[in-house]
C-alpha cells in the first residue's frame, strides 16, 4: 500500500507581514541628482533652516565653549565629526517637507513637525536612540585614543599642542587612529541609517525592516554608497569650518537629498499607507487668546 504524505504548504507570507521593498541599482549621477533635488527643496522652503537647524550652530558653539573651558580641546573634532552619526535622525522634519513637496502638498516650516504624528515615530525614536548611543561610544573612544597617545594631561597644559599634533609621532598616531576608528563608526552608522528614517516615514516600517533595507541598499550599491558617505563627510566638514554656522545650510541640504536618494534606491510603495490628518478648524483673529489653550476649546 502506497504511503501518502501531506502536501507541502506553499511559501506564503503571513497575513499582515510587509514584503521587503525591492532595492534598485543606481549610478553616481543619481547622487548628483539627489543633491540637486535637495537643493531645490531647500530653496523652496528656506525658512525651515532657521527653525530646525539653528540648533546645530548653537550646539556647536556651546560644545566648543565647553571643550575649551574644560581643557579637552582634542574632543572638539570628534564632536564635530559626530554630527554625521546623529544627523539622519535630526533630519526627520526635512524628510517630511520633501515628502510633502513630492506629492504636491503645502510645505512650510511648521509642516516639518507633522512627522511627530507618524505611526512609526516610536520606531524612529528607537533608532535615533541607538545612533545617539553610537555617538556617545565614539566620543568615549576618541577620549581613550587621546589618553593613550598624550596621557592624561589636558591639551591646555601642553605647550604648542597643535604643533605637536601635526609634527610629532604621537600627534600622527592620534590623527591616524582617530580617523581610522572614526571611519569605522561612520561606516556602521551609514549602513544602518542611509535610508532607514525615510523608509519609516514613507512606509511606516519598523526598526528591523528599515535597517535591513538600508543594509541591502549598501550591499547592492557599495561604491555609490561609499561615495555618498564621502560627500556627506566633506559637506559636514565644510559646514563646520565657519564656527559651525555652515551647518544651517548643509544639514537641510543633506536631509532633503537623503529623501530623494531613498526614492532612487527603493521601489515606490504601490499602496502607500495614509497618515492621519488632523481636522482643520478655522480660526479668526478674535480667537487669538483662546487658540493658545486648544484643549479647553476642544472640551467646550
Amino acid at each position: 500500500m502506497a504511503t501518502t504524505y501531506p502536501a507541502k504548504a506553499p511559501n506564503v507570507r503571513p497575513i499582515g507581514a510587509a514584503a521587503e521593498p525591492p532595492v534598485r541599482r543606481i549610478a553616481f549621477a543619481d547622487l548628483h541628482d539627489a543633491l540637486r533635488r535637495g537643493w531645490d527643496d531647500f530653496k523652496a522652503v528656506p525658512s525651515h533652516a532657521v527653525v530646525l537647524c539653528v540648533i546645530y550652530p548653537v550646539l556647536g558653539l556651546v560644545l566648543a565653549r565647553l571643550v575649551l573651558g574644560y581643557s579637552v580641546l582634542p574632543l572638539l573634532f570628534p564632536l564635530a565629526a559626530g554630527f554625521a552619526l546623529i544627523g539622519p535622525f535630526a533630519a526627520l522634519g526635512l524628510y517630511e517637507l520633501s515628502r510633502r513637496r513630492e506629492i504636491g502638498q503645502d510645505a512650510s516650516a511648521w509642516h516639518a513637525f507633522d512627522v511627530l504624528r507618524s505611526p512609526s515615530f516610536g520606531a524612529m525614536l528607537g533608532l535615533g536612540a541607538m545612533l545617539l548611543a553610537v555617538f556617545v561610544v565614539w566620543i568615549a573612544t576618541a577620549q581613550a585614543i587621546y589618553v593613550s597617545t598624550f596621557g592624561n594631561a589636558p591639551a591646555a597644559a601642553i605647550p604648542d599642542f597643535v604643533t605637536r599634533v601635526l609634527t610629532t609621532p604621537e600627534g600622527w598616531t592620534l590623527i591616524v587612529l582617530g580617523c581610522g576608528v572614526g571611519f569605522l563608526f561612520a561606516v556602521a552608522a551609514l549602513c544602518v541609517s542611509v535610508v532607514s528614517f525615510p523608509m519609516m516615514l514613507d512606509r511606516h516600517a519598523g526598526v528591523g525592516e528599515a535597517v535591513a533595507a538600508s543594509l541591502r541598499v549598501v550591499a547592492r550599491n557599495p561604491l555609490e554608497m561609499a561615495a555618498w558617505g564621502l560627500i556627506v563627510a566633506a559637506l559636514l566638514v565644510i559646514g563646520s569650518l565657519p564656527a559651525f554656522l555652515g551647518l544651517a545650510v548643509v544639514i537641510p541640504l543633506l536631509g532633503h537629498a537623503t529623501w530623494h536618494l531613498y526614492r532612487k534606491v527603493i521601489e515606490p510603495n504601490p499602496n502607500p499607507p495614509a497618515i492621519p490628518q488632523p481636522n482643520p478648524i478655522k480660526r479668526s483673529a478674535a480667537d487669538f487668546p483662546a487658540t493658545l489653550f486648544q484643549w479647553k476649546r476642544d472640551k467646550g
